[in-house]
């Protein structure tokens, strides 16, 4: 073996090495057991009212029309992969972009909130990302607020004659930021220091930070792609579902 073919193989070796470490508490998804009890039913419950109007949601679109099946499912799995990822950092934590912003800017937020606990459930369970019993606090964070932040930024910048691509981009970016922002608020009221939440809070921040800055920018790229490849191969379907109105340039 040539030394070239050596130093291609250590290299790889160290690169799945690092791959394959990140602090599971730190990691975005909260892992299982990490919260206590009374934080898991208390996130739990205030999820419950999302979810119901993200099924209702749901429920609407597919009696418009079943074909929004098509545009619900790839959002689901565009949340599945995208959020499966997780790259760690040189904190010791493990980030990961959230995928939710895209289904927020074509379907509203509620809609996501039941893509987004499907996604947990599975990742949960066949993954071991996340954990069952921090299902509502990683529901309420990534699949309930990020969402809603990105549809507000979205249609903010719209108001403001933003030109489409730069309010996709805002609003999947910092959509996917806000879901950190809120997991460390989560992290700091269950862990929160002598020196107080707010400590806490920024001590928590500060460990997502790094690796979850350049990933937000990323997603936002990411997102304005997407949208823009439905824009010129999914038309009907985005006029369908009210995103390009019918007539109108894109």
């Amino acid at each position: 073996m040539v030394k070239k073919e050596k130093r291609i193989i250590l290299a790889t070796v160290l690169f799945a090495a690092v791959l394959g470490t990140g602090t599971t508490v730190s990691a975005m998804h909260i892992m299982e057991g990490y919260l206590p009890p009374g934080y898991c039913i208390a996130w739990g419950i205030i999820s419950i009212p999302f979810l119901v109007a993200g099924f209702l949601k749901i429920k609407n679109l597919l009696a418009e029309n079943r074909r929004n099946i098509t545009l619900i499912a790839m959002s689901g799995a565009f949340i599945f992969v995208i959020s499966s990822l997780k790259i760690p950092s040189l904190t010791g934590s493990c980030s990961h972009m959230t995928g939710t912003g895209l289904g927020a800017i074509l379907f509203g937020p509620s809609a996501v909130s039941i893509l987004g606990i499907i996604v947990l459930v599975f990742q949960a369970i066949l993954l071991a990302h996340g954990g069952i019993t921090t299902l509502g606090a990683n529901t309420f964070s990534m699949a309930i607020a990020g969402p809603a932040i990105s549809y507000c930024i979205y249609k903010t910048c719209q108001k403001a004659k933003a030109s489409k691509p730069i309010s996709i981009f805002l609003a999947a970016g910092i959509g996917d930021l806000s879901t950190y922002f809120i997991t460390s608020i989560q992290l700091a009221l269950a862990h929160n220091t002598p020196d107080g939440i707010m400590a806490s809070f920024l001590k928590f921040l500060g460990v997502f930070a790094p690796t979850q800055l350049p990933l937000a920018i990323l997603e936002g790229i990411l997102t304005v792609l997407i949208i823009m490849a439905l824009e010129t191969y999914g038309t009907q379907e985005l006029i369908e579902i009210g995103f390009i109105r019918k007539g109108a340039s894109k």
